[in-house]
């Protein structure tokens, strides 16, 4: 076997385990790009260790902020982030990271000079001419329409009209950086629903948090006001999405998953689990427990617990608005007892891969029934066998896999160590969530 093929554990028996996650990426990377660009020194704790995070620290620093590990541990690092003057001259490398990527641009085009992007080789595949051609609208220089680009600045702000059908990360990217605009950001949004609307709201929470001014009063229409960032301290979130492999472990082998300081009011797509994995049969359970943050502040969280019994429906859902969800959701609706549809995730063919396109061929591969439609997936039940389950360096469809083989003997995922994006031990995780060790 490959030494990149990792032979997915099949669960000899039900799972009785804790699972702490650490924090979300989404989350993460909004609070240090705001950090970045406040108006004096704050404190993001509890921030995510991972590749995506790190890019976004490296990129911030390129472009002249100061960043110092003042405590890490399990839980994530706690970064002191020191802002300074925007400078130009900057390389800037994404990887895979749509967050780096459509994020970062609007910082760098408030620099007068040049700042080059580029990434992996699949990051030059994803979409980025909405976001670039609206800072061209708004006064920037940009050389290409996709990764690699140089782009020049300055610029002042004002107003534009983008298609942000592709990526909710379109608007977000804009919005982050545009109180620090001469005249801020209208973004007006023309073409189809925009996906991920939980991470939009993400993005206007975060900003009022730090003393912005944001109407969103009208449909597809953000206004964000100039005016300063305020420096403050931020906790980042157990990252929900990230749940999703663990709950569904309990579905699929049987027995319970808990997950501690999963907050009872919360932006994050990943919430909808609790609603999506009960509707295919598991109860889910939320119990208010309060987490005591680093300051002594008490928090309003509670812990999920997720009960299966290894038998589970499959689902007809809706996913444009938690489409990270996809991955998990297909890899249960493959073991389910009954079909699945999976609807308004076309976009989802712009993510770290062709989601779609990756999920109807690693499914059928193990002998699987999937089928790609216009905006989505139909599954039906089928005998599954062993084999390699590509992970195409999409983190949530490595997961998936892992997923599948607590079921189906002899899964082998290819290149496992992908989850390093957003979650760098997940092998260690899975092992001790599988033995009922909590850490």
């Amino acid at each position: 076997m490959p030494a990149q093929h990792w032979p997915a554990p099949v669960a000899a028996a039900p799972v009785a385990a804790t699972v702490a996650l650490p924090g979300s990426k989404s989350v993460t990377n909004r609070a240090l790009l705001l950090a970045a660009l406040a108006d004096g020194p704050g404190l993001v704790r509890q921030a995510l260790r991972s590749r995506d995070a790190d890019l976004m620290v490296a990129a911030l620093q390129a472009l002249g902020a100061g960043f110092e590990a003042v405590r890490e541990s399990a839980a994530g690092v706690d970064w002191r982030v020191t802002p300074g003057p925007i400078v130009a001259g900057a390389q800037i490398d994404v990887g895979l990271a749509g967050t780096v990527m459509r994020f970062v641009p609007p910082v760098a085009a408030l620099a007068d000079g040049q700042v080059r992007f580029d990434g992996d080789a699949h990051a030059r595949k994803r979409p980025m001419g909405p976001i670039l051609d609206a800072l061209r609208a708004l006064g920037a220089t940009v050389d290409n329409d996709a990764l690699p680009f140089t782009i020049r600045g300055p610029l002042s702000g004002g107003e534009v009209t983008i298609d942000a059908s592709g990526s909710s990360q379109f608007v977000s990217g804009l919005m982050l950086a545009a109180a620090r605009f001469e005249k801020g950001v209208t973004i007006r949004h023309d073409g189809p629903p925009v996906p991920s609307q939980p991470h939009i709201l993400m993005t206007v929470q975060m900003l009022r948090d730090a003393g912005v001014h944001v109407d969103d009063g009208e449909p597809d229409v953000w206004r964000v006001a100039p005016g300063p960032i305020a420096a403050r301290e931020t906790t980042v979130e157990p990252d929900l999405s990230n749940a999703a492999p663990f709950l569904a472990a309990a579905m699929v082998a049987g027995g319970s998953v808990s997950i501690p300081g999963w907050p009872l009011s919360t932006t994050q797509p990943g919430d909808a689990l609790r609603r999506l994995l009960a509707e295919m049969g598991a109860t889910v359970e939320l119990t208010p427990t309060g987490t005591l943050t680093p300051t002594g502040t008490l928090t309003p969280t509670g812990t999920l617990t997720l009960t299966g019994t290894g038998a589970f429906n499959g689902i007809d859902a809706d996913l444009r608005d938690e489409s990270e969800l996809a991955p998990t959701i297909a890899a249960l609706a493959a073991l389910a007892a009954t079909p699945s549809r999976l609807r308004g995730i076309a976009h989802i063919r712009g993510h770290e891969t062709n989601r779609l396109e990756a999920l109807v061929t690693e499914i059928n591969r193990l002998g699987g029934d999937a089928e790609e439609t216009e905006d989505g997936l139909i599954v039906r039940p089928r005998a599954l066998h062993g084999g390699v389950f590509h992970s195409y360096a999409d983190h949530r469809m490595a997961t998936a896999g892992a997923v599948i083989g607590l079921a189906v003997a002899g899964v082998e995922v290819e290149n496992i160590a992908t989850t390093g994006k957003t979650l760098p031990e997940f092998t260690r995780m899975w092992g001790e969530m599988l033995r009922g060790e909590v850490r």
